[in-house]
């Protein structure tokens, strides 16, 4: 079966892109299965508290975001003519994951809040990001979530003139990855209890790591030393965790709740998240 990129809808007289419909429907359910979590689980946040908190992540996310997409090709968004609306036209999931983090971290220092509140997104926002990714998937080569050419048994046609060209489909590697990731958390916690923010913290730095070796199968702009905005702002993320990484290979009992006591917060004070 042929499809044809971009992958539109058709409504009446009215043609929607599916990666608008996926985007808006991933956002969507992630925040209702979200607002599931927390009606589920005790939030050690209060309600206040909570709200600042998600003002800070949106306004990070929404910033960031497009900050970082727009940097993605220096040299175009430089010489648009239209900066502002160039700015507000290309974004990421990664600039919003980083910008989210440090948004929050910002909130939290200013209302007193001490308490680790990332684990509740975690698995919300993996639901939300295979969602959306489905959408860009939609999108073929006509949005920078595609890969280079390849010929291995699962390479893809994305919309190339030449239908002999087939790529790696990043999209679908992201969306799976991402499905492993979920059932890794699922499996180990079964086993092990985590202090809080431990899983927000694993999270961020296992997609921080995916997306900095992803890049390198996609086409775009790179610097003169080999690496794209988004393997540079990956890395700055692996770096804001790296006492995270650290612990993990080398003081593992840190991360984990004691048992054999009253559960206590993390003493991860540097990346409460």
């Amino acid at each position: 079966m042929e499809i044809n990129f971009p992958l539109t809808f058709v409504i009446g007289p009215f043609s929607i892109l599916a990666h608008v419909i996926f985007e808006v429907v991933g956002i969507a359910i992630g925040f209702r299965y979200f607002l599931y979590l927390r009606r589920k689980q005790k939030d050690v946040i209060t309600e206040s508290h909570r709200l600042w908190i998600l003002i800070g992540a949106a306004f990070g996310a929404l910033v960031f975001s497009r900050l970082v997409g727009s940097l993605e090709n220096p040299a175009l968004f430089f010489s648009s003519k239209n900066t502002l609306l160039y700015f507000y036209s290309h974004k990421t999931i990664l600039g919003a994951l980083f910008g989210g983090v440090i948004c929050v971290e910002i909130v939290k220092k200013f209302i007193g809040e001490k308490k680790s509140s990332g684990d509740l997104f975690v698995f919300p926002l993996i639901l939300g990001m295979i969602i959306g990714r489905i959408g860009c998937l939609s999108m073929g080569i006509h949005e920078q979530t595609y890969g280079i050419p390849s010929d291995l048994p699962w390479a893809m046609y994305l919309g190339d003139k030449d239908p002999t060209i087939l790529r790696h489909p990043v999209a679908l590697y992201e969306m799976l990855f991402l499905g492993m990731l979920w059932i890794s958390f699922v499996a180990v916690e079964k086993k092990i209890k985590f202090k809080e923010g431990i899983r927000f913290q694993f999270f961020l730095m296992a997609y921080f790591i995916f997306r900095f070796l992803i890049d390198f199968i996609k086409p775009g702009y790179k610097f003169s030393f080999g690496l794209s905005t988004i393997q540079i702002t990956a890395l700055l993320g692996m770096l804001y965790y790296s006492r995270t990484f650290y612990r993990l290979f080398f003081k593992p009992k840190e991360l984990v709740k004691d048992t054999n006591t009253e559960p206590t917060l993390s003493t991860n004070h540097s990346n409460p998240s």
